[in-house]
């Protein structure tokens, strides 16, 4: 039986915090375990252009991104890990996909019709500050994925519709020229957990209310304490599942440490110790991974020989693609 092909991409903007290891990071890394699958994991720093103009950002959150799906046990044998833009064959794909796609179909894109929408509410321009990276995007992520002819796009719902886009691009192009490319699909898992920030919203960067990953010690304990909690009491009763401590709980603790600590919010638990715990919890769980990350991060020739090893192993499936799809559309040696 063949194996399913799963192509994941991370945007390197941000520091990893505990909501993307939960959301993305740890059930990624368990699924590439998985013998039936193919897993590609992808640095996507050329998507990275579109939302940051500072290259120390990008630069260093490419490197730690790197760092920590290494130090968290990605099997590099396994699974293919590269960086989007040691792949040559992925901006020219892309110029040649762009030729294929309906400007029509762009219009509709999510994040393009947000920022019109956004222009016009303000009385501005309807495409003021819209650059070609942002109304192009999904031509570059459908190249992303028909460029290694992934079947599986693990997803949240807001990118369904480039999913969607890549597929009608990759039919639009094997109806044209040449059946080359596989139809991906969306893979929307809701059983994921989404964790809440320091103030009760979804944790995420643009709310400024994230966990880093691997704070040391000190930190990580002190950004525990700023969670947002209710006036209880110590003794009073407190609802777990309204608790942003609770649901950080439940997202690192076994079946049985999250009965228990529900059971000790129903008897009031005092807030100061459930963060507490807390902090014991998530500390003991990071700590080999953390040192690991440390390492990594004081050795940048080991992180970049992996993405190197990663590149020499993507292109294997690239470059010889990108040959048929030149043929394809016409533009090869002259014999």
């Amino acid at each position: 039986m063949s194996k399913q092909r799963v192509l994941t991409g991370i945007t390197t903007t941000g520091t990893p915090h505990l909501g993307n290891y939960v959301g993305a990071i740890r059930p990624s890394i368990e699924a590439s375990r998985d013998e039936t699958l193919d897993s590609f994991f992808f640095l996507a720093d050329y998507h990275a252009l579109i939302k940051c103009h500072d290259p120390a950002v990008v630069r260093q959150s490419t490197k730690e991104i790197a760092a920590t799906w290494l130090a968290l046990g990605l099997d590099t044998d396994k699974a293919l890990f590269y960086r989007q833009s040691d792949i040559p064959e992925i901006p020219e794909l892309t110029w040649v996909l762009n030729c294929n796609a309906a400007k029509g179909l762009m219009n509709r894109a999510h994040a393009y019709k947000a920022a019109v929408q956004a222009n016009e509410e303000a009385g501005e321009d309807p495409d003021y500050a819209v650059t070609m990276g942002l109304f192009s995007y999904p031509v570059l992520m459908a190249a992303d994925i028909l460029m290694f002819n992934a079947q599986q796009i693990p997803v949240g719902r807001d990118q369904i519709q480039h999913v969607e886009m890549a597929r009608d691009i990759a039919a639009r192009f094997n109806h044209n020229f040449a059946e080359l490319f596989t139809l991906p699909e969306a893979v929307v898992d809701d059983s994921v957990a989404v964790l809440q920030g320091l103030d009760g919203r979804k944790m995420s960067k643009s709310y400024n209310n994230t966990i880093p990953l691997f704070l040391p010690e000190k930190q990580l304990r002190k950004h525990i304490n700023k969670i947002k909690t209710n006036l209880l009491e110590p003794g009073e009763p407190k609802d777990p599942d309204s608790s942003t401590v609770f649901q950080i709980w439940a997202a690192f603790a076994d079946a049985s440490e999250t009965a228990r600590m529900r059971q000790a919010f129903e008897n009031g638990i005092a807030w100061g110790e459930a963060k507490k715990q807390l902090f014991e919890l998530i500390n003991a769980r990071l700590v080999e991974a953390r040192d690991c990350y440390n390492r990594l991060m004081n050795d940048p020739a080991h992180i970049e020989s992996e993405l190197q090893k990663g590149a020499e192993r993507a292109r294997q499936y690239s470059a010889p693609l990108m040959r048929r799809i030149r043929d394809a559309v016409g533009i090869s040696p002259i014999v």
